[in-house]
C-alpha cells in the first residue's frame, strides 16, 4: 500500500511539474453546471451520441519502442502512460520501418507490394504518390457521413493535385507534404539549392499561419479549432500525424528543464521533443472532453516506425532501428483508449498490424467494404476490446526487389524456392524469416546514450558467418532476435520461403521514378507543391500528334 501511495503521489507530482491541467478541470468552469454546458452544446451531455464513434488516430513519427514511460524510458510521458493504462496496450503491434510505407498501409489497408510502394519512401522530387486507384480510409468514412480532417505530415506524394490530401478523402488538411522539415520555419532542402516552404492549408501554401510556432503546438491548436467548430452530434474522423519526434531535433526551451542530466545532446533534444508531444496529446484529450466528443470517441495512438538511435531514439531491448526489418524497426508503441472498450486497463498480446485499422475503423463506423477491394488488413476490434484471438496469423513485413542485393544471396541458399539476395521479411505465427541485406542490426542499450556524442562502444553486435542471407527466429520465445534458428529448422525456413513466394506472385510493379527537375520549388513560387499539370501533358501529346501529321503530309507530297 505504501508503494502504491508513493506511485500515486509521484504521478500527481509529475503532472503538476509539467504544468498540465487536470483532465476534469475543463469539464465545468466557474459558475457552470452540467445543465448550462448542455445548453451550450458542450460536454458529455451535448446531444445523444450516435452509434458511429468519433475516430481520432494519432501517429507519432520515429518514436522508439522504449521511448514511452510504460516501456521503462527515462523520458516522462504521463499522458501516454495514463491513456494506455486506462485503455488497451498493444504489445504485439507492427508497423513498417519507414514513413511512407506505414502511412500508405494505414490509409489503404494494403501491403506495400499491392500499392507499388515497396521500396524506400516517396522523395520530394519524385513524380510519385499513393496510386489514385486505391480507395482510402477517409473516402470510405465520408460515404457514411463522417467529417474527415487531417492535421500534420502527409508524405504520400503530391506531384499532381489529385494526390493531395483533400483529393484523397479529407475535407480539410493542415500540415506538411514532405517527410521532414524545420519545426519553426517549415522549410525543407532536399539537396543543395533545392529548397522550399512546406506548410499547407488545404491546397494552398499557408503563409498566413507562418508565425514561428513550433509545429507540435501549432498542429494541436488546429485540432482544438476543428473540435470547437464541429458539431459533436455528427461523427468526425481526425487523423493527427505529428512531425515529432523526427529529425531535425528541435524543441522549445522549457521542455529541456527535466533532461539537463542527459549528456548525449541528441537524446536530450529528443526527450524534450517527446515531452512536448506528450503535453500536446494531453491538450487534444482535454479538447475532446471540453467539446463533448470524448464519451463516444476512439483514440488510437501509434508510432509510424522504430526509433533512430543516431537521432536520439531508443528501441531497447529490441534489435535494429528505423529502416530495418529487425524488431526495432517495425515493432511499435501503440494503444487504444476509449470509453467504448469492454476490457479497459488490459494488455493485448495478439498479432496486430497497421493495415488492420482500415477494416476495423470502417466496420466501427458502420461502413461497407467493397468486395472487389482485396485488403491485407483484418477487423481486430473484438481482439482489442474483448480480448479475443486475433484473426491475423501472419504479416508480410515486405518484399523489396530493388533494395541493395545481398552479395552472397542465391536461389540455392533459398532451396530453389526463393532468391535470398532479395530483401524480404515475413512473420507466420511465432516464426519470423528475413532474407537478403538485413541492414543495421545492433542492439543499442541505454548506456549508448551516456556520453556527449553518439557512442557505439556499448552496442552489441553479432558477426555473421560469411555468406549468410537467411535468418529464422521464434519471436514469441526470442523477441530480441538473439538466437538464429535457420540451420536448426530448415523445414520451417522452406515453409516461410514458400509463403514469401506466394505473396510475391500478387505483387504489383515497384513505383520509384527518377527525380523530376520540374519539382524544384523555385519554379513554384518557392513552395513545395504539385508541379505536374495534366494540361501540359495533353498539349505535348497534341503537339506531337500535330507534328506527326505534318511529317506524314510532307512525306505524301514527296512521294507524289
Amino acid at each position: 500500500m505504501l508503494a502504491l501511495g508513493l506511485l500515486a503521489g509521484l504521478s500527481v507530482l509529475s503532472l503538476l511539474t509539467y504544468g498540465y491541467l487536470s483532465w476534469d478541470s475543463l469539464r465545468l468552469g466557474p459558475g457552470e453546471t452540467e445543465a448550462t454546458r448542455k445548453g451550450l452544446g458542450e460536454g458529455p451531455g451535448a446531444g445523444d451520441p450516435g452509434s458511429q464513434p468519433h475516430i481520432i488516430f494519432i501517429l507519432a513519427d520515429d518514436q522508439g519502442f522504449r521511448d514511452v514511460g510504460y516501456h521503462g524510458s527515462e523520458i516522462r510521458t504521463p499522458t501516454l502512460d495514463k491513456l494506455a493504462a486506462e485503455g488497451v496496450k498493444l504489445e504485439n503491434y507492427y508497423v513498417q520501418p519507414m514513413c511512407t510505407p506505414s502511412r500508405s498501409q494505414f490509409i489503404t489497408g494494403k501491403y506495400q507490394i499491392h500499392t507499388g510502394l515497396q521500396h524506400s519512401i516517396i522523395r520530394p522530387t519524385q513524380p510519385n504518390c499513393l496510386p489514385l486507384d486505391n480507395v482510402t480510409l477517409p473516402q470510405k468514412l465520408k460515404e457514411v457521413g463522417y467529417s474527415t480532417h487531417m492535421v500534420g505530415k502527409w508524405h504520400l506524394g503530391f506531384y499532381r493535385r489529385e494526390c493531395m490530401p483533400t483529393q484523397r478523402g479529407f475535407d480539410t488538411f493542415f500540415g506538411s507534404l514532405l517527410g521532414s522539415g524545420d519545426y519553426y520555419t517549415h522549410f525543407k532542402c532536399d539537396s543543395p539549392g533545392i529548397c522550399g516552404y512546406d506548410l499547407y492549408e488545404n491546397d494552398n501554401a499557408a503563409w498566413d499561419h507562418d508565425n514561428g510556432i513550433y509545429s507540435t503546438q501549432m498542429y494541436t491548436q488546429k485540432v482544438q479549432q476543428i473540435l470547437a467548430s464541429h458539431n459533436p452530434r455528427k461523427p468526425i474522423f481526425l487523423y493527427i500525424a505529428y512531425q515529432a519526434v523526427h529529425s531535425p531535433l528541435q524543441a522549445p526551451g522549457k521542455y529541456f528543464e527535466h533532461y539537463r542530466s542527459i549528456n548525449n545532446i541528441n537524446r536530450r533534444r529528443y526527450a524534450a521533443m517527446l515531452a512536448c508531444l506528450d503535453e500536446a496529446i494531453n491538450n487534444v484529450t482535454l479538447a475532446l472532453k471540453k467539446y463533448g466528443y470524448y464519451e463516444n470517441s476512439i483514440i488510437i495512438y501509434s508510432s509510424d516506425n522504430g526509433g533512430q538511435p543516431m537521432a536520439g531514439g531508443s528501441n531497447w531491448p529490441l534489435r535494429g532501428s528505423k529502416g530495418t526489418y529487425w524488431e526495432g524497426g517495425i515493432r511499435a508503441v501503440g494503444f487504444v483508449h476509449s470509453p467504448l472498450l469492454k476490457n479497459k486497463g488490459s494488455v493485448c498480446k495478439e498479432l496486430v498490424h497497421i493495415t488492420d485499422w482500415f477494416p476495423t475503423l470502417i466496420t466501427l463506423a458502420e461502413g461497407q467494404i467493397d468486395e472487389d477491394i482485396q485488403l491485407d488488413g483484418y477487423d481486430i476490434w473484438e481482439t482489442i476490446s474483448e480480448g479475443r484471438r486475433s484473426p491475423r496469423v501472419d504479416i508480410l513485413h515486405n518484399i523489396d526487389p530493388i533494395y541493395t542485393k545481398a552479395k552472397n544471396g542465391s536461389w540455392a541458399a533459398g532451396y530453389g524456392i526463393w532468391n535470398t539476395a532479395i530483401q524480404s521479411a515475413i512473420r507466420v505465427n511465432h516464426w519470423k524469416l528475413l532474407t537478403g541485406n538485413p541492414g543495421y542490426s545492433d542492439w543499442v542499450p541505454p548506456q549508448a546514450f551516456s556520453n556527449a556524442g553518439p557512442n557505439r562502444w556499448h552496442n552489441e553486435r553479432v558477426s555473421w558467418s560469411a555468406g549468410k542471407t537467411v535468418w529464422l527466429f521464434n519471436i514469441s520465445a526470442d523477441p530480441y532476435e538473439r538466437v538464429d534458428l535457420s540451420a536448426r529448422y530448415p523445414d520451417v525456413v522452406k515453409q516461410l520461403l514458400r509463403r514469401l513466394s506466394q505473396f510475391n506472385k500478387t505483387a504489383v510493379p515497384v513505383r520509384y521514378p527518377p527525380k523530376d527537375p520540374r519539382s524544384n520549388p523555385k519554379l513554384n513560387g518557392g513552395v513545395w507543391g504539385p508541379w505536374f499539370k495534366e494540361d501540359e501533358k495533353k498539349k505535348k501529346s497534341d503537339k506531337s500528334k500535330g507534328a506527326n501529321k505534318q511529317k506524314k503530309n510532307k512525306n505524301k507530297k514527296k512521294a507524289n
